[in-house]
């Protein structure tokens, strides 16, 4: 019990370790560390609409930790989710406008089940050139992703441009495929976006360790040369592990295009994707902590906003120096417990 206990204390006090070094940086710029901190959890909480802003903004950091977590169990780093998340927004948004007729709940079937796909094929691009070209797969998402920020400005600019509006953005998609806000937040563009996030990190985690497709890929992940020896073809699950990433990254912006805008909007993503790194390694890639860290982050993106407006020396980029404090604490923590193993085994 006692063990159970120290395991859920460590990560916790690393957190709040990152949360004050990271505050503390204020004392520079002339500020009151406190009174920072106080600022950021008004700001992220102080209200039923702060609260579920907080909750909108850990929707997409959700999906997108998920994808990282998904490729680094397969052994494989998923840069390109910010590339993924893009086209299956974009996705989503197409089939709205090209089926504007279609009602509810298919006009949302569709479109999620587009964003999937569409988020899987990207994703399944750098998976094949990593099994069968040999190409890391690093340098392939970071080149897509430029890829897909272009194709995606092509698509909006020249194809479903919202002829209306002087913004590079989509036209509407039909009432058919949005989601119903939650009323209870004040008019925060809060949707069920949230719960299926939260069942994608459950159904994930039901996958990777109950599921023979999940041990395969876990074991490619751990050594290759033990899951082909075991009969497991290592390219086959190469790919499927980038697709599987891919596929859900494209998730990650339908609460976006179905709920707040109702259309595509370039650049409607804050770095989600990237992001989505910090999370998933917050949450050592597990898909259920990565709930609580995406959390996190969201709360740390909503409540820096005010920042700007609260405080004379400090802007909301704290947010990032927050993240990259808390970071920094957790992986110290992983060190020292690594340390320590190393230690006892002598």
């Amino acid at each position: 019990m006692a063990n159970k206990f120290a395991k859920i204390l460590q990560p916790v006090a690393a957190v709040t370790l990152g949360l004050l070094i990271g505050a503390s940086v204020t004392v520079l710029a002339g500020e009151n560390p406190l009174h920072v901190l106080r600022l950021i959890f008004s700001s992220a909480f102080g209200s039923r609409y702060d609260l579920g802003m907080t909750l909108f903004y850990a929707t997409p950091l959700m999906f997108t930790g998920l994808s990282v977590a998904a490729a680094f169990h397969g052994g494989l780093f998923n840069i390109g989710a910010e590339g993924q998340l893009t086209l299956g927004a974009l996705a989503a948004a197409v089939a709205g406008i090209v089926f504007p007729d279609l009602t509810a709940p298919w006009g949302i079937l569709l479109a999620i089940a587009a964003a999937v796909v569409t988020g899987a094929f990207w994703g399944a691009i750098p998976g094949w050139l990593k099994a069968v070209r040999g190409s890391h797969e690093v340098i392939t998402t970071i080149m897509l992703n430029a890829v897909a920020a272009g194709l995606a400005g092509w698509v909006t600019l020249y194809m479903v441009r919202n002829t209306e509006s002087q913004n590079p953005e989509t036209m509407a998609v039909g009432p058919g495929f949005l989601f119903t806000k939650f009323g209870a937040f004040d008019g925060a563009p809060l949707t069920v976006a949230i719960a299926m996030a939260v069942l994608s990190s459950v159904a994930l985690s039901f996958f990777l360790r109950r599921t023979r497709p999940g041990f395969e890929l876990r074991a490619v992940g751990t050594s290759e040369p033990a899951a082909a020896t075991a009969g497991i073809s290592v390219k086959r699950m190469q790919v499927f592990a980038m697709a599987l990433a891919g596929g859900i990254a494209g998730l990650a912006g339908i609460g976006d295009v179905l709920g707040a805008a109702g259309k595509f909007k370039m650049g409607f993503s804050a770095d989600y994707g990237f992001v989505g790194i910090a999370v998933a390694l917050l949450a050592r890639n597990n898909p259920l902590a990565i709930i609580f860290s995406a959390f996190l982050f969201g709360a740390l993106h909503k409540g820096a906003a005010d920042l700007d407006f609260e405080t004379e020396n400090v802007t909301r980029d704290l947010a990032v120096v927050l993240q990259a404090c808390v970071i920094l604490t957790v992986c110290a923590d992983g060190f020292w417990e690594l340390f320590k193993r190393r230690k006892a085994r002598v």
